[in-house]
This record gives C-alpha cells, structure tokens and sequence, in this order.
C-alpha cells in the first residue's frame, strides 16, 4: 500500500513566488521559490525541459527563445500546482504555466524533484511511479 497522494507536496508551492531560474549545464533546470508563510525554500528540480505556456504560446527546450521566456516568468507567484496521471505536473503562476508531462525517450532516469521544505518533506517523480504510472 502506497502513502503518495497526489498534490499533497507540489500543492504546497501554492502561495509562494518563483524568484529564481537556474539553467544546470545543459542538463536540467531549477525553480527556486520563496515567499511562503515559513522559511522553506522549495526547489523544484526538472530532469526534463518544462513546456512553457505563455501570453497563448507555448514554448518548447529546442524553441529559440525558450530560456528568455522561463526567465521572464519570475518573479510569479504560484497561483496553482496540480499533478494527475497523463498529465504529469502543472505549476500555474500569473506570468505563465510550467508544464512536465514528458515522453518516456525525454526521460533518462527521474522526471523532477522537488525539496527544499522545512519539515523534510521532499517528492521525487519517476516514470512508471505515482503521477507518471502511465510512463512505462
């Protein structure tokens, strides 16, 4: 018997500001958000490239521009954070939608982490498991 409930972490970025993007190599990006109602510093890391929904486009890694656009979304604050199986991950801020619902060839060995709380309270995503059951 599993303890994951979807949405129980990633819904707790709800509330905060996504302050920072940091491009690692050319291998993943991290979002870093502040602003909650504690001193947690949420990291959301992203072994896949987010899709990008903004000011009706939608931006792709491979899209010239792509990082312009990721970093024109902060500072935001997180008006949504919702997960669901065949959709992955969705963070809704009010400069745009960040979006992981990757293909299984786009995953190489886990799909996102996010940490960074206070409590402990960290979720690491991978195909095949919980929202992603559906990457096989």
């Amino acid at each position: 018997m599993s303890s994951y409930i979807p949405d129980e972490l990633l819904s707790r970025l709800v509330g905060y500001r996504l302050y920072s993007v940091e491009f690692v190599l050319n291998d993943y990006v991290q979002l870093r958000f502040d602003g909650g109602d504690s001193s947690d510093s949420p990291c959301l890391n992203c072994y896949v490239w987010p899709v990008l929904e903004r000011a009706g486009t939608v931006w792709r890694e491979p899209d010239l521009g792509y990082a312009d656009v990721l970093r024109r979304m902060t500072p935001a604050w997180v008006v949504s954070a919702q997960e669901a199986r065949g959709r992955g991950l969705r963070v809704e801020l009010e400069s745009g939608v960040i979006v992981l619902n990757p293909t299984l060839d786009e995953v190489f060995v886990e799909i996102a982490l996010l940490s960074g709380f206070e409590d402990g309270g960290w979720m690491c995503w991978r195909p095949g498991e919980d929202s992603f059951e559906d990457l096989r």
